[in-house]
């Protein structure tokens, strides 16, 4: 979810003057006082306390009075003064191993995007699709999902939108009106939703799988891996992909252009402008292929080595060789010159000042969100709302998956999906333990489906940066969205009950 306006864009006309910036969090701050003073509920105190800093938190996530990692910093405030926990223990959470996977998938990405070894891999893929409406749907698809696995869904997109944009120029004068509003629609929406898709399938893919495999092996280690995640994701990924792809070229978006042989010229023309392999972009490849080949044999090279392998140290060890590598050959020309060559240092593939644009505050939401799991579930609110919840829930396992699939995603489309994933991952949690089933049987699939949204630009961020075009019309992306929508929940349920028996 996202917004970039601020009171400042608002003409003074068209302020709302009557209602105070501040009157929603004073209404909170008295309900919130409220419950404090008279415990409505009957809790106990510590359990009273929990209920206040978690209502807070989740108050200001959503209607995002403040940022969300600035929001994440309250258990460390607050418990310890107000709950007397030791700093250290509420500490422990923001140095999650999980946060370290992250971190490393963070940095492998920025060298991807540094030296352009994504936009190579895209266009090489466009190449080899045809130049016809479908194609080149099913090429941008393909493309931005392979991407979007090791990137952010938010980066893929932000590299992908120029690229369409070209393409549509091309294709402006060679189609009819018709056939253009309806590619333009489709390849713009093709690019947010397959960028959504697949970061489904790794748990760098995108920021609530990270975040629900820190909470799920914060409480049963070993739960998820890099490895258990991506052999039951990637397959959904792949499905909702390819549906969606049916669904767009054979139902929603079936007036495309026939076969354009200037397009093919134009991308082959992007393609050449490239020029050979650099040493950088090699030697990324390489650490990088190297890195995701380790996360997939990890487990069976812990047995060959005895060797106590993870997958935040696999994804450290790829970073930190970022930093290492030069980025170009050295060489020495002259003898002359060989004293003055040795004090001066090769580029890296990475230097420390390419991290200011890594995002930090996303690792900061992560340790807030696993603090704040642990207080509820230290407090016993946990047991009591999933005891409740399991009480209404439906009997039938594939109806109550359903249920927590189709909730997610349209929840979603008004919240944050990495706020909402922290927010629900214990509360399903305990609903699954009342009803004597795994934990992942509810948050896999609830995690997978806030990842989905399509309905609304605020969605996720990929939308908003397709419609901030101008070129897709709000009720196309609601009638398009609705469909990826119902598609990824029935997939979604569909391989959850095939998971679980």
């Amino acid at each position: 979810m996202t917004n970039n306006i601020t009171p400042s864009d608002i003409p003074e006309e068209g302020r709302n003057k009557s209602i105070s910036p501040l009157f929603l969090p004073l209404l909170l701050g008295i309900f919130l006082g409220a419950i404090c003073l008279f415990n409505p509920l009957k809790l106990e105190p510590l359990a009273v306390k929990t209920l206040v800093l978690a209502v807070g938190m989740i108050a200001c996530w959503v209607f995002e009075w403040l940022p969300m990692p600035v929001v994440a910093l309250f258990p460390l405030t607050v418990l310890p003064v107000w709950m007397q926990q030791p700093i250290a223990e509420v500490a422990r959470h923001y140095a999650d191993p999980v946060i370290f996977l992250f971190l490393g998938g963070f940095l492998l990405a920025l060298a991807i995007e540094k030296w352009g070894l994504h936009r190579r891999i895209a266009l090489n893929i466009l190449l080899r699709f045809g130049t016809s409406g479908s194609q080149v749907l099913a090429g941008f698809m393909l493309a931005t999902f392979l991407i979007s696995m090791w990137l952010s869904n938010t980066a893929t997109t932000m590299m992908m939108f120029p690229i369409a944009l070209s393409v549509l120029s091309v294709l402006q004068n060679s189609c009819g009106e018709g056939e253009m509003k309806t590619m333009s629609v489709a390849l713009l929406l093709s690019i947010a939703y397959a960028s959504n898709i697949g970061g489904l399938s790794t748990l760098v893919g995108t920021p609530p799988n990270i975040a629900y495999a820190g909470f799920i092996n914060d409480h049963q280690p070993g739960t998820v891996d890099f490895m258990t995640w991506f052999a039951m994701a990637f397959p959904v990924a792949i499905a909702i992909a390819l549906f969606t792809y049916l669904a767009f070229a054979k139902w929603l978006f079936r007036n495309t252009p026939a076969s354009n042989p200037t397009l093919s010229a134009f991308i082959r023309e992007q393609h050449d402008q490239l020029g050979p392999w650099s040493v950088a972009e090699l030697r990324v490849s390489l650490i990088f292929g190297g890195t995701a080949l380790l996360w997939v044999l990890r487990t069976p090279m812990e047995k060959w080595t005895s060797l106590p392998l993870t997958d935040a140290g696999i994804a450290l060890f790829g970073a930190l060789a970022l930093f290492v590598v030069p980025s170009e050959k050295g060489t020495v020309k002259s003898a002359t010159n060989v004293r003055k060559e040795m004090n001066v240092r090769l580029p890296r593939l990475l230097e420390w000042t390419d991290t200011q644009n890594l995002a930090w505050g996303i690792l900061i939401l992560f340790g807030g969100g696993l603090a704040l799991a642990h207080a509820l579930e230290d407090s016993g609110l946990l047991q009591l709302a999933g005891s409740a919840l399991a009480a209404a829930a439906p009997q039938g396992k594939f109806m109550l998956v359903l249920l927590v699939a189709a909730g997610s995603i349209f929840l979603s489309e008004v919240m944050s999906n990495v706020a909402q994933v922290i927010v629900m991952a214990p509360i399903l949690t305990a609903v699954a333990a009342s009803l004597g089933l795994p934990p992942t049987h509810l948050g896999i699939p609830m995690t997978l489906a806030a990842s989905c949204a399509g309905m609304l630009p605020m969605g996720t961020p990929p939308n908003a940066i397709v419609f901030s075009s101008g070129r897709i019309p709000l009720r196309e992306m609601l009638r398009a969205g609705l469909v990826v929508n119902l598609i990824s929940i029935v997939t979604i349920s569909a391989f959850a009950a095939w998971w679980h028996g």
